[in-house]
């Protein structure tokens, strides 16, 4: 079983920044954010393989976000630039020991509890 706790997420306007942070208990192939907005289904934003090297992100997301992660601390973040009113939502951390990686559900079997961000003027 991996724990994980996110973290970072808060009230901003757009165009601002946040960064969200997500800790875990052990080390994971493949951990990702998701994201889900009122109303609507639960979206994978952005994922990353075991040692960093291969990222896999939402075409709404590219460009302005940037998914990370440092096994040494055990912790995933994902950068959030140039945010938009539609990025609002709750954002959960994920994580999956299946073989592969990218931003689909099928590839996470551990979850975060969520932190809201909020994008408006």
């Amino acid at each position: 079983q991996v724990q994980l706790v996110e973290s970072g997420g808060g009230s901003v306007q757009p165009g601002g920044s946040l960064r969200l942070s997500c800790t875990y208990t052990s080390t994971t192939y493949c951990m990702g954010w998701f994201r889900q907005a009122p109303g609507q289904e639960r979206e994978g934003v952005a994922a990353v393989n075991t040692n960093g090297g291969s990222t896999y992100y939402d075409p709404s997301v590219a460009g302005r976000f940037t998914i990370s992660r440092d096994n040494a601390e055990n912790t995933l973040y994902l950068q959030m630039n140039n945010l938009k009113v539609s990025d609002t939502a709750e954002y959960y951390c994920a994580a999956g020991r299946r073989r592969g990686c990218n931003t689909y559900e099928k590839y996470f079997e551990f979850w975060g509890q969520g932190t809201q961000v909020a994008v408006s003027s």
